[in-house]
C-alpha cells in the first residue's frame, strides 16, 4: 500500500473489469547480512501435527484475555455449519455474498449457479495493458432447476461444494488448485445434463468444447447430453492439455481427487511439497506453474500444457508436485559498516531532522503500522550512526506505541490503537480498520508492519518480547496459524500453490481474488520471521521463511521480473504487472493511474529484507525509465523508485546518491524518511 486517500486496492462490491496493473523489475541485491540458518521442517493440511504453528494450545489462553467482539457480517450465504469463514482464499467468491463469483483453479476457471456448475479452459487474451484469462463456462452440467450451492469443505489446495434441489442434497463437486479435474460425486440417484452432447472414446466419453478438447470417466451411464449417477458413483471432468491425449487423462481421472495438503522444508533453500491424494491411493494430474517449473524435483516427464494468464502450465503426473526455491534474508535493518565518517555524520544529521519532524501516529491500522515500521528503522540507523538521544527517543516512542497497540484489553476502553478478535469471523481485527481490514482486506499487509517493528525493538530485549507477546502472536496467528484450528484458518493469506498470498477478505470480484503490493506481501513474512527469532517461536520462524521465499519467487515471477519469452506476454506493452487477480492481470492500480504508483507499489517498503527487488540491472534501469516517465524522480513515490534506480549497479547508486541530496524531502512518503533513502542507498556501496 502507499500513502494517499484512495480506493481500497481490495474494493469490497466492484467487480474489477480491466483496471491498468502495475508491475517492476530487480538487479543487484541489498547489502548482505548475517541470516540465522535455519533447517527444519514443517506440514499443514491433512499431513499436520495436532499443535502446528501457533495452534489452539497456544492461541486459546491469549485469546482468553483478549477483548472479543462480533466483527462485520460478511455474509458467508455458501457456507456449510462448523466451518471457519473462508477469507482471503482463492476460491472465497464462491463463499461470501449474495451471488456466488467465479473461481480460477488453474489451469480451469470454474463457477456454479442455480441451474449447476460450469467449467472451463480460459482463453487467454493479451493487450498492451491487460493479461485476461477470465471465467470460461464451456461445460455446463446441470444439476436441477432451483439448485443451492454450500461448501462443505476445504483443505490446502481443494474445496468441496454440496449441491441441493428442492432441500434435498444432490451430491458434491471437488476441485482443486493446479488439477485440471472436475469431480461430482452423487447423493442418491441423479441425472445431470450437459450443454455439449459427449461421445465415447474407449473408457471414456469426449467433445470438443471451443480450442480444446474436454472428457469425461465415470461408471455411471452417458448418453449424448446426460449423464445418469446411482448413489455413490462419481462422473469427473477434464480438459485434455495440448500435447496431451484423452486416454492418459482418462486413467488419470479413473481416480478422484480426496484430499490435498502442503508440506515444506527450510534448509540451504525452501522446498515446497504438494500432495495430491486420490480415492484408491493412485496417481493423478497436477499442472506446474512457471515459477514452479524452474526447479522441480522428481517431477518425471511432461504430459502435456495449458495457456493461462500466467504462463504455461507444465501438467505432470504423480501424487506430489515438489519444488525448491532461494531463501531470502529477514533483517532487522540496513547494514551501515562501511561507511565513511563523512556518511556517518551526514546521516546523524539527516536523523536529527527527522525525529525533529516527527508526528503522532496514526489511529488506523495500515498507516498506524506502517509509521511503527518507518521509526523502528530510524532507530536503527539512530543507533549505528551514534545518535544516540535520538535513539533513545525513538526506542521509547516505538516501545510505547507497540505496548499501546498490545494491550489484550486495550478495545475495551478506546476506539482506536488497539485490536480485538473478531468471533463472527474468527480473526484479530484494529478497532480503527482502513481499507477494509475489517473485512479481512490486506491483513498481511497490516500486521507486517507490526510484527517487523516489533521484530527490530524486542530483538535484544526479552522482556519487551514478552510484554508484547500476548496481542502480537495473535496477530501472527491471524495470517500464519498452520494447520487451521477452532480459532484462525489456516495461513490466511498465504496460498501455497500460487506461492502468494490474496489480499482481498470476500473476493466479490467476476476475476477472482487479487493482489496488488506483492513487496508488501514479502515485509510481511520477513517481519514475521523477525517476531518469531525475537520471541523464541522456531517453527513459526521455519514457517516464516518458507512463506517469505516463495512469496518473494512470486514476486518476481509475476509482478516485477516475469520471463518475457512466455507467449502470454506477447503484445504486453509494460514493465511490470501490478495487480494479479485468478483470473486476469493489469497494468493498473486500486489508486492512481500514474506509472509511478504502478512501479511504487511493488517495491514499498524497500525494507532491508527486500532481496527480490535485486536480479538484473538492465531490466532495473527499465521499469525505473518507465515507472518516472518524463517527471523524473521528484514526484509522488519517486522516493521509493530512487532507492530502487540503485540496485542498477555502482554508476546508478551514484546518480541516485546525487539525486537524493537535492531531493524535495516533502515528497517523501510517510512510511519513508529522508534518513532511510539516504542509508538505504549508503548501504549499498560495493
Amino acid at each position: 500500500m502507499i500513502t494517499i486517500t484512495r480506493l481500497n486496492r481490495t474494493l469490497t462490491g466492484l467487480v474489477a473489469t480491466g483496471l491498468i496493473g502495475l508491475l517492476a523489475a530487480c538487479s543487484a541485491a541489498p547489502p548482505a547480512a548475517t541470516d540465522p540458518p535455519g533447517p527444519g521442517a514443517g506440514q499443514s493440511g491433512a499431513e499436520g501435527n495436532s499443535a502446528g504453528v501457533l495452534g489452539p494450545d497456544q492461541v486459546g489462553p491469549l485469546l482468553q484475555d483478549v477483548t472479543q467482539s462480533a466483527g462485520k457480517d460478511l455474509k458467508p450465504e455458501r457456507l456449510a455449519a462448523g466451518l471457519l469463514p473462508p477469507t482471503n482464499k482463492w476460491f472465497s467468491g464462491l463463499v461470501f455474498g449474495d451471488t456466488a463469483q467465479p473461481v480460477f483453479p488453474l489451469p480451469l476457471s470454474f463457477g456454479v449457479d442455480a441451474k449447476g456448475f460450469a467449467f472451463g479452459l480460459p482463453t487467454v487474451t493479451t493487450t498492451a495493458k491487460t493479461i485476461m484469462g477470465g471465467y470460461a463456462p464451456i461445460i455446463s452440467v446441470g444439476t436441477g432447476s432451483g439448485t443451492t450451492w454450500t461448501v462443505t469443505g476445504y483443505d490446502e489446495l481443494s474445496v468441496t461444494l454440496e449441491a441441493a434441489a428442492g432441500g434435498k442434497p444432490v451430491g458434491s463437486v471437488r476441485i482443486a488448485e493446479g488439477s485440471p479435474f472436475v469431480s461430482f460425486t452423487a447423493a442418491g440417484s441423479v441425472a445431470l445434463t450437459s450443454n455439449l452432447p459427449f461421445a465415447a472414446s474407449g473408457a471414456a466419453w469426449t467433445v470438443q468444447g471451443g480450442a480444446a478438447s474436454y472428457g469425461l470417466v465415470t461408471a455411471g451411464q452417458v448418453s449424448g447430453t446426460s449423464v445418469n449417477l446411482s448413489p455413490g458413483q462419481t462422473a469427473t471432468w477434464f480438459a485434455v492439455p495440448d500435447g496431451g491425449n484423452l486416454e492418459t487423462m482418462a486413467k488419470l481421472a479413473g481416480d478422484p481427487l480426496k484430499a490435498t495438503s502442503a508440506s515444506y522444508q527450510v534448509g540451504d533453500t525452501a522446498t515446497t511439497t504438494l500432495a495430491y491424494t486420490t480415492g484408491n491411493g493412485g496417481d493423478t494430474a497436477f499442472a506446474a506453474m512457471p515459477h514452479q517449473a524452474r526447479s522441480l524435483v522428481d517431477a518425471g516427464e511432461p504430459i502435456g500444457s495449458y495457456a493461462s494468464s500466467y504462463g504455461t502450465l507444465t501438467l505432470y503426473a504423480g501424487k506430489k508436485l515438489t519444488w525448491t526455491e532461494p531463501l531470502q534474508a529477514a533483517r532487522a535493518g540496513l547494514d551501515l559498516s562501511r561507511l565513511s565518517e563523512s556518511e556517518r555524520s551526514e546521516l546523524a544529521d539527516a536523523v536529527k531532522a527527522d525525529v525533529a519532524a516527527l508526528k503522532p501516529y496514526p489511529a488506523d491500522t495500515y498507516f498506524g503500522g506502517k509509521a511503527l515500521y518507518r521509526d523502528a528503522q530510524l532507530w536503527e540507523i539512530a543507533k549505528q550512526v551514534g545518535a544516540d538521544a535520538e535513539a533513545a527517543k525513538l526506542k521509547e516512542r516505538v516501545t510505547t506505541q507497540l505496548l499501546q497497540w498490545t494491550e489484550p484489553k486495550g478495545c475495551e476502553t478506546r476506539d482506536a490503537f488497539c485490536f480485538f478478535y473478531d468471533t463472527r469471523n474468527h480473526g484479530m481485527v484494529g478497532r480503527t480498520p482502513s481499507f477494509g481490514s475489517d473485512e479481512f482486506n490486506d491483513h498481511h499487509f497490516h500486521y507486517g508492519y507490526f510484527l517487523y517493528a516489533a521484530g527490530v525493538l524486542a530483538a535484544d530485549d526479552s522482556g519487551l518480547a514478552e510484554k508484547l507477546a500476548p496481542v502480537m502472536n495473535l496477530l501472527a496467528a491471524d495470517i500464519a496459524t498452520s494447520p487451521g484450528n477452532e480459532h484462525f484458518p489456516a495461513r490466511r493469506n498465504f496460498d501455497s500453490y500460487a506461492s502468494h498470498s490474496w489480499a482481498s477478505g470476500t473476493a466479490p470480484f467476476a476475476d477472482g481474488n487479487n493482489q496488488e503490493s506483492a513487496s508488501e506481501a514479502v515485509t510481511a513474512y520477513a517481519g514475521l520471521t523477525l517476531w518469531a527469532r525475537a520471541s523464541g517461536n522456531r517453527d513459526l520462524e521455519v514457517e516464516a521463511r518458507w512463506m517469505q521465499a516463495l512469496e518473494a519467487a512470486s514476486a518476481r515471477a509475476y509482478w516485477t521480473d516475469f520471463d518475457t519469452s512466455d507467449p502470454v506476454y506477447a503484445g504486453f506493452g509494460h514493465q511490470v504487472l501490478p495487480l494479479n487477480f485468478g483470473g486476469k492481470r493489469d497494468y493498473a492500480t486500486w489508486f492512481s493511474a500514474e506509472p509511478a504508483a504502478a512501479l511504487a507499489i511493488l517495491l514499498i517498503p524497500v525494507s532491508p529484507s527486500s532481496d527480490q527487488l535485486g536480479g538484473d540491472a538492465v531490466r532495473i534501469a527499465e521499469n525505473v525509465k518507465e515507472g518516472i516517465g518524463s517527471k523524473g524522480f521528484e514526484q509522488q513515490y519517486g522516493d521509493y523508485i530512487l532507492m530502487y534506480s540503485a540496485l542498477a549497479g555502482e554508476d546508478a547508486r551514484q546518480t541516485a546518491l546525487k539525486a537524493a541530496r537535492s531531493f524535495d524531502r516533502s515528497t517523501i512518503d510517510d512510511g519513508n524518511s529522508y534518513s532511510y533513502l539516504l542509508a538505504w542507498l549508503f548501504s549499498l556501496k560495493p
